[in-house]
Order: structure tokens, then sequence, then C-alpha cells
């Protein structure tokens, strides 16, 4: 049902999920507008390499709670539009809203329409959406990142995690949910397609979280 208080909803999503985290981080603490370096993006990654750990996991950090923020706006529609929590109903509302949030990151209002990827908004999603799947994403992420220094395989393994962990381990049973973990997938790759480029020729940059590269 579409209500006032739906489109309002879906409204501040979009609004939540347009707060340019890098780009503003960046000009107001280091002059720096990120998306004129790096791989041009204005998400946590190019942060990270750009302006160093401290920005990037402070900019990973409000991403992620922009998407998990926005997510949970169902819970203030009301349940008599939402139907009850945990159902069918409630669910596709909280996807509805985390992706809105997700194309404001995208595509920032707020930023000439020129934003990031979208994968720490897209966790935040999931984190409000299947809290279980996204820890397991989290530990996947982490794992990869460790072995190979690459955040964009790292996210690329992670987002494909959560649809075969909720599939085949939570045995999610809301066709909705296991149609967005497909979505998100999809989203990453075709996102990460420029980065997989780079990594099929050996070129893509690291991250190194807790040592510097080797000089």
């Amino acid at each position: 049902m579409v209500t006032v208080y739906s489109l309002t909803a879906l409204l501040f999503a979009y609004l939540f999920g347009s707060i340019p985290t890098a780009v503003w981080l960046g000009q107001a603490f280091y002059g720096v507008d990120v998306r004129e370096y790096g791989s041009g993006n204005a998400g946590a990654t190019n942060t990270f390499r750009v302006l160093g750990k401290k920005a990037g996991i402070a900019v990973m950090i409000i991403d992620i709670a922009k998407g998990y923020t926005a997510t949970n706006l169902a819970y203030l529609i009301g349940m008599s539009v939402t139907g009850p929590q945990n159902s069918a109903q409630f669910v596709n509302y909280q996807l509805a809203l985390g992706v809105t949030a997700v194309i404001g990151h995208l595509f920032p209002v707020f930023a000439g329409f020129r934003g990031g990827k979208g994968v720490a908004t897209l966790f935040g999603m999931i984190l409000a959406v299947h809290f279980e799947a996204s820890m397991l994403c989290v530990l996947i992420f982490v794992f990869v990142l460790l072995v190979t220094n690459y955040v964009s395989l790292s996210s690329i393994c992670a987002g494909f995690t959560f649809p075969l962990s909720i599939v085949f381990l939570f045995q999610v049973s809301i066709k909705s949910e296991v149609l967005y973990g497909m979505v998100v997938c999809i989203l990453i790759l075709v996102t990460h397609q420029k980065n997989l480029e780079r990594l099929l020729k050996g070129k893509e940059s690291k991250v190194y979280l807790f040592k510097k590269k080797a000089s």
C-alpha cells in the first residue's frame, strides 16, 4: 500500500543514501575531493587509498549507517501499512527503502549525482534485514582482505556470500529477500567491472590494513 508515510520514508531513505560522506569528509578535513583521485569513486575504498585508514574507516562506518538507518525506516511507517515485523510484506518495505538508499549513494543529489559503488551502504541494508548473514559476509570480507589485500575482491566475495548463505545456510523462505540477494551479486559485479578488469591484469591497487606496503 502506497501512503504518505511510505513515500516520505522513501524520500528520506534516498536523502540518507545521498549523504556524500567521502566527499564531505575529504573536503572538510583534507581539502581533497576523493573523486578527483584514485579510482574516482566517492566511497570508502577510494578514501582508504587517497586519504588513509582513519578517513577510510570513518567513511565506511557512516556509509554502513546510512543503509542501516534507511532500511529501518520501515519501523516508522506503521504496521497497518507494512504488516507485522519479519513478515514478507515488512521485509519488502525494508528492501525498498534500502535499495533507495543505495541508489542515493550511487547518485547523490548532494554531490552532483557522482557517488560511490554502494558496497558499504548495501552492507548496512543487509545488516538491518538479516543480521546473521551480514556477519558471515563480514567474516568472508575480512578473510579475503587479509589474504589478498584487495578490497574489491573482498567486496565481491562478501556479496556472493549473502545470497548463498540465506538460501543454503539460513534457508530463508521470503522470495523477495532471495531475489534481492541475487540482485546484490549483479550490482556488485556491475559496479566493480573496472576492478575486475584490473584484477585480471594484475593492476588492481591493494589496501594494507595492518602493515604498510614494503618499499
